[in-house]
């Protein structure tokens, strides 16, 4: 009979520090962040815009997630979480060696301060291969985001050089602050997992990026319906689920403080759709599906940023909030402001993840509870507003580190777009502009005439005479709503 225990140091890939509990949650939740990714959003960018950018805007997601994985392990891994080169960012350098890879995880510079007054680093119990990856799904979702706001109309190869310039020079400064040990995380900013880092920097980066780049054409923009929306909801229902290893793997274990946050996520997100649905319905008097996977969206935002902080009813004031306040900034005052109209934000990025995540960042520091962020946080005493003490300077601190995430973005986002406007056009020409994804990249998402010839009606033996010369099927009307819809 076998008689080796289950657990311990047996063989020299299980070192005595390895928590199996805490490693197999960590590949997890990368998974779960990584599916958010891949196929998540991929879907639903594919489904939500129109039927000839289905291919472009998918294919935008998929490069962007593979060009990110290769630059984080060739350098900007260690630029986000590696040893201080400035107070805002860490030293580049590959994450590829064998010796780097299989040794206890440690964020260089990240401290906890005990009650005798001693520093000790955080050395999660799971090699840092675990840490590079999980850190990896982040980067990844973040250049994905912002995708949204330049659907449909971005030169492709002006966004596969952006991808790389962007995460060395604006997300990886943003990660080190907050997360890496950098000024704002010694400060005390709270960011649980990705308010600011994530969400605020890809809304207000998106919105830079869709005013250089300039507007979709005239048509495109006054009408631009999904293509498949029950497949845009495969892509959300990835996406919310995923949320769970999103906020639930920011601790690096599998502790209580992880089982928090993923509840909280997901009350927060159900009472943001539900809010955001009521008010469709009491101003337009009828739900929309998108309406409500936009509420999913700024409810799972807008806790991440104190998803393991705040108390499950905070969560849903919090997600009463999001469905309500973004709802507003999206349907009234983006048309009443001059700004907001001129910049063509695709998908609406600036309203569901800058607003959405500024907004979770300032309630965290209003509802952030003093015993839940002692599980976590590496200041003493952190606490909201609501509970007394320091928490008026915590908001504070809130405010300041959103202003230089936004500004950071705003200006490197700019920088970066300006230089590469220098070799490539950011826009693509109206020519292909008006055809799409066959102008583009030669391929079409649908082959709707047969194995996908283009559709010729003389070649099927009609009459063609009482047809004009540009022949298209006739629309379905849906009698019940007076619906037109262009087959």
């Amino acid at each position: 009979m076998n008689t080796t225990p289950a657990y311990g140091a047996v063989s020299p890939a299980v070192p005595v520090w390895l928590n199996k509990g805490d490693n197999a949650w960590q590949m997890t939740a990368s998974t779960l962040v990584g599916l958010q990714s891949m196929p998540g959003l991929v879907i639903l960018y594919a489904s939500i815009v129109k039927k000839k950018w289905a291919v472009n805007s998918a294919f935008m997601a998929l490069y962007a997630f593979a060009a990110v994985l290769i630059c984080w392990v060739l350098v900007c891994y260690r630029m986000a979480f590696g040893d201080e080169l400035l107070p805002f960012w860490g030293k580049g350098a590959p994450a590829l060696g064998q010796k780097f890879l299989v040794h206890q995880a440690r964020v260089p510079e990240s401290k906890h301060t005990t009650e005798g007054g001693r520093e000790e680093t955080v050395e999660p119990f799971y090699p840092m291969a675990s840490l590079v990856y999980f850190q990896f799904t982040f980067a990844a979702i973040t250049m994905i985001l912002l995708a949204g706001s330049v659907l449909g109309r971005m030169n492709i190869k002006a966004w596969m050089a952006f991808v790389p310039l962007w995460l060395v020079f604006s997300y990886t400064v943003g990660a080190f602050s907050l997360w890496g040990g950098g000024f704002l995380y010694h400060w005390g900013v709270i960011d649980y997992s990705g308010g600011y880092v994530i969400h605020l920097s890809s809304g207000i980066a998106g919105f830079t990026a869709a005013y250089w780049v300039g507007p979709r054409l005239k048509s495109d923009r006054e009408r631009f319906p999904p293509n498949n929306v029950l497949l845009m909801l495969a892509g959300a229902g990835l996406l919310w689920m995923g949320w769970s290893g999103f906020n639930g793997g920011a601790p690096y274990a599998a502790n209580i403080d992880a089982s928090i946050a993923v509840l909280n996520t997901n009350i927060c997100a159900a009472t943001s759709l539900l809010v955001w649905t009521s008010l469709d319905v009491v101003f337009f008097g009828k739900p929309s599906v998108i309406g409500a996977v936009q509420g999913m969206m700024t409810g799972l935002v807008c806790i991440t940023p104190g998803a393991g902080l705040v108390q499950s009813w905070a969560a849903i004031v919090m997600g009463i909030l999001s469905g309500s306040i973004p709802w507003v900034s999206m349907m009234i005052l983006h048309k009443k402001s001059t700004l907001l109209q001129k910049v063509d934000d695709t998908l609406g990025v600036f309203h569901t993840h800058a607003v959405a995540g500024l907004l979770g960042g300032l309630l965290t520091g209003l509802f952030a509870e003093p015993e839940l962020c002692k599980l976590i946080l590496p200041v003493s005493d952190t606490r909201g507003a609501f509970y007394g003490g320091n928490g008026g300077k915590q908001f504070l601190k809130q405010m300041v580190a959103a202003l230089f995430v936004a500004g950071w973005n705003l200006v490197s986002t700019t920088l970066i777009l300006l230089a590469i406007r220098l070799f490539i056009p950011l826009r693509m020409p109206d020519e292909e502009l008006a055809i799409g994804d066959d102008a583009v990249h030669g391929e079409e998402a649908y082959a709707l005439w047969g194995d996908g010839e283009k559709y010729d009606p003389t070649k099927h033996g009609w009459n063609t005479s009482s047809y004009a010369q540009d022949i298209t099927p006739s629309p379905y009307v849906n009698g019940a709503r007076g619906v037109t819809i262009n087959l």
